[in-house]
Parts: structure tokens; sequence; C-alpha cells
């Protein structure tokens, strides 16, 4: 949820948006049908902060004094179900926090208007903050302890022979073809893994003595080489374009061709070390939410066999297989139980037109809905 949700949007440019009284209203008397507690009240803190520093220096708030008072009697009973206590306030509205900057010698000072909403609202924003923190823990927090390889990738080359030297610390080894792969040895973020830190990893892996852009071009090419059809490539090169974006070393790295994938909340210490069954991902995003993301692209070769040619035929033959769907299927079960979200996009709908577009749209969706709330 964010800020602008408390609004009703209408055409013409957010500033024109009218506050959603009914939504505020519904606060008072019980958590939203749609959204939980915390992240209501970490959405309605970023508005009164925003908006009372707003009203504070250059002005541009997008309440008046109805929806304050509105909005602080929403924020105090969503922040006390949380179990948290509610901010002071020493006025009710935007006319109020005007007569108390002028009584309180703020007059000539944005500095100290400042100062003083982050005085109210700031202890409560950082318990949420905590809250948030207490949250994500407890959704991962089953998992080995120690140093272990977490991710093994974009293979450009015969597959790798892993197996599991300590059942411990999940050390991994690659005993056969481990020159083909890439190897991101480092303990894996709690904020996902950004394309950013993916080029910082490359860059002390190869000791590159380039910069970060040279670096990540470098890095990209080398991924890119992984791929083995069009429409895996299509996917990689719509994603990666958002790199060149204002901020797009901060999106989450498009990992492609993930072949094991150890991650520290959901994989369990086996009992045993030996051959491990391989995990192949077509692409793997680690976001900021913490999230797993698995992006598959199937080929006719994921749900049919190829018959035995026929003396003079030019084209394959393919027949439907029903066990090779009810593989595929049942590995989405597992990997979804695992705590993964599974994406497939057929390789016939990546060659239409179009699909470039589609893509666009898709990860536009995805990359915001899996955004981790900021304070």
């Amino acid at each position: 949820m964010q800020p602008d949700d408390f609004f009703v949007s209408q055409p013409g440019g957010w500033s024109h948006w009218p506050l959603n009284i009914k939504l505020l209203e519904e606060l008072r008397f019980g958590p939203l049908a749609d959204h939980a507690d915390l992240e209501v009240a970490v959405a309605l803190t970023r508005l009164l902060i925003d908006d009372f520093l707003a009203k504070g220096t250059r002005g541009g708030e997008r309440m008046d004094d109805q929806g304050v008072v509105l909005a602080i009697k929403g924020h105090r009973s969503v922040v006390e179900r949380l179990g948290l206590e509610p901010p002071q306030w020493p006025f009710r509205h935007f006319s109020g926090f005007y007569d108390y900057w002028i009584a309180n010698d703020m007059k000539g000072s944005w500095q100290a208007r400042r100062e003083c909403i982050e005085h109210l609202l700031g202890p409560t924003r950082d318990a949420l903050e905590q809250l948030q923190e207490i949250e994500y823990e407890s959704r991962f927090k089953k998992g080995p302890a120690g140093h272990f390889k977490n991710l093994i990738f974009a293979a450009d080359g015969p597959k790798p022979k892993i197996v599991l030297r300590d059942a411990v610390n999940n050390r991994v080894e690659i005993v056969e073809n481990a020159e083909y792969c890439l190897i991101y040895d480092r303990p894996l973020p709690p904020g996902g893994l950004a394309w950013r830190q993916l080029v910082a990893w490359w860059i002390e892996d190869q000791n590159l003595g380039v910069d970060e852009a040279t670096a990540a071009d470098l890095l990209y090419r080398r991924l890119f080489a992984s791929l083995a059809s069009d429409p895996e490539r299509l996917v990689m090169q719509t994603y990666c374009a958002r790199y060149a974006e204002p901020d797009g070393f901060e999106l989450p790295a498009l990992v492609p061709q993930v072949y094991l994938h150890y991650d520290p909340y959901t994989r369990k210490s086996a009992k045993h070390s030996g051959a491990l069954a391989r995990e192949r991902m077509d692409f793997l995003l680690l976001t900021p939410d913490r999230s797993r993301i698995v992006i598959e692209v199937d080929g006719i070769q994921h749900y049919a066999v190829q018959a035995a040619p026929r003396e003079g035929e030019k084209f394959p033959r393919w027949f439907a297989s029903t066990q090779l769907y009810s593989d595929m299927v049942a590995e989405d079960r597992r990997l979804r139980l695992d705590g993964y979200e599974v994406f497939r996009f057929g390789g016939k709908e990546l060659e239409a037109a179009g699909a470039r577009q589609m893509l666009t749209e898709f990860f536009s969706v995805l990359l915001d809905r899996h955004q981790r709330p900021i304070l």
C-alpha cells in the first residue's frame, strides 16, 4: 500500500485526487479487508510525514484540515491495533500546526518545522520499521547458518555436476564442468540481489580494473551467452533494458540459467552428502521483499516428445506427452511450497508480435508488486 492509495484516482494529476474519506473512516472500526494493519500504518505514516513537511516548508500538501483530522484518527486506531503508542499530537490539523509553529518560535525556520514533525512521527516510523523487520524474519527464519554458495548459474557449456560436501554449512562443490559456470559466493543480501551487487561481485570475482558501467556491460554479455533460445534472449533483453534507467542498478538482478539456488531462508540441511538433484531455472529474481521469483520459458520440449524421423521427412514430428506435463506441474508445486513464485511463458507466445511490449508491462507490474515498503 502506498500514500496515493488514500486518495481517489481521477484524471488531471495526483494533486487533484480527493481524499478517500470512507477508507480513512473504516480504519477506526477495524482492519481493512485487503490490506494488513502494518501495511496501512506504514503508508499512512508516510502520508502524514509528507503532508506536514510540505505544509511547513514549500507547500503542496494534499490534504485539508478536515482530511488531516480523519487521517490522524485513522492513524491512531491502526497504530494502537499494532500494540504501539500513537503520536501525541499538540495540534489537530494544518491550521493548528501553523499556530503551533508561530507560538514556538518556528516562524522563520523550515528546519525547525521539519524537526518538529520528526519528533512527532519519527518514533512511530521507526517502531513500524522494526515490526516490518520482525515480520520479514519470521517469514524466513528457518534455514541453516554458516557460509555457503548461494547461486550457481549462467553455464555456457556442459551442465555442472554438484555435490554437497558439508551438510551443516551447506558447502557445495562442483566436481565436473565448473569452468562453464558462474558462482555467486557471497551471503545472500537480506534485501534480495540487486544488479549493482551482482556487478560488484563480478568485478571482484574477475579481478577487473574497470569502472562499474564497463563491468556491467561485460557481465551482461556473459549472462546473455548462456541463453539457448530467442524467446529467452527476448526476456533478458527486455528486462535488462531497465538497468539503463535512473536507479536501474538498484533493480533486482535477473539471473539466468540457475542450476542451484541455496537460499538461507528455505533450504533445510540434508542428512547426508552426495549428488544433488539439479534444479535448473530459466531465470531467477530475488526481490527487495525477499520473494523468490522463477520465470520459465517453455519450448515444445517441455510438453512434447519428438518422434523418430522417417525417411524423407523435412520437419520433425512432435507428440504431446502427459508425462512431461505432469513432471512440469509437479515441479511447479514443489517450488511454490518452498516459497517461490513461478511464472511461465510459452515460447510461441514470445515469438508473437507485441511480445516485447507484453514483457515490458509484465515486469512493470511484477517489480511494483515486489517492492519493499520504505518509510
